[in-house]
């Protein structure tokens, strides 16, 4: 009896520890096969991964080339390179610029056009303004003419009119029209020379002292105006109705006397007018 009972005690204990053994055996592949799965999974989604990466690359790939396809294609049908359309493209943008330019000169241009003209019409207003004043200056200068001549008494005592001392003073006095007015220049030693209807003959000059002699011809009678001076008012009396003439010199050098000779309005007509 004994002995039996001490094989059930022994046989007890080794069936524990095999199924212990068969227990661990079990876990080690459960985790084993998990640890594939896993594995492959992975495997299956970094491939996949790849494979997806790999497409897109791929697609980029392609993209790339059909663009350089139609580069191409584009640079054949209008029968240029790659070169040379960046060569155009640099010429189109430096003809801009140009034509950038030029349109900023032509703006400059016109602008300077714009003022020359607005600068031509205002120095046309200023030659308008300055005929103006010239009209106005001459207006100005005849007044002054006119007061500078002098009503005097002749050689005859006689109230004389307005003398002339220059020939410009003679055409004031002639567009007066309150008499007529006749120039005249003499020679020294000549013969009497008709002027209106009378005659005068120079014999004597004194260029330093502004002095002459002269023989004055009217009525068939001379009469000699001795030592004279400048602008001396010169009076005679000729005609049937005994009017009063009057000549004038206003300058005198070694060979010859200038100056006029003035009548009344209804004095004769004159035979030779010098």
């Amino acid at each position: 009896m004994p002995e039996d009972g001490g094989n059930v005690m022994e046989e007890q204990p080794s069936n524990a520890g095999k199924w212990l053994l068969i227990i661990v055996a079990l876990v080690a592949i459960g985790a084993f096969a998990y640890t594939q799965y896993s594995t492959h999974s992975q495997v299956q989604k970094l491939a996949k991964d790849l494979s997806t990466s790999q497409a897109q690359v791929s697609e980029l790939q392609n993209r790339m080339q059909t663009a350089e396809a139609s580069e191409e294609t584009i640079a054949k049908q209008i029968g240029i390179t790659k070169k040379e359309l960046a060569e155009r493209a640099t010429q189109l943008q430096a003809q801009q610029k140009a034509a950038e330019s030029r349109e900023s000169r032509l703006e400059a241009q016109q602008k300077a056009q714009f003022e020359q003209v607005s600068g031509d019409v205002a120095g046309v207003k200023t030659d308008v303004g300055g005929v103006k004043t010239d009209v106005a200056s001459t207006k100005a200068d005849l007044e002054a003419t006119k007061a500078k001549l002098q009503s005097t008494i002749g050689d005859l005592g006689v109230q004389s009119g307005l003398i002339a001392h220059t020939r410009d003073d003679l055409e004031v006095l002639k567009h007066k029209g309150d008499r007529n007015y006749y120039e005249f220049t003499l020679l020294k030693g000549a013969k009497a020379q008709p002027i209106a209807t009378v005659k005068l003959q120079l014999k004597k000059t004194d260029p330093k002292h502004g002095r002459f002699t002269l023989n004055v011809t009217s009525d068939d009678r001379t009469i000699q105006k001795k030592d004279r001076n400048i602008a001396e008012p010169i009076q005679f009396y000729s005609g049937r109705d005994h009017l009063l003439f009057e000549l004038v010199i206003w300058t005198v050098d070694k060979k010859k006397a200038t100056g006029y000779l003035s009548t009344p309005k209804n004095a004769p007509t004159p035979v030779t007018a010098g």
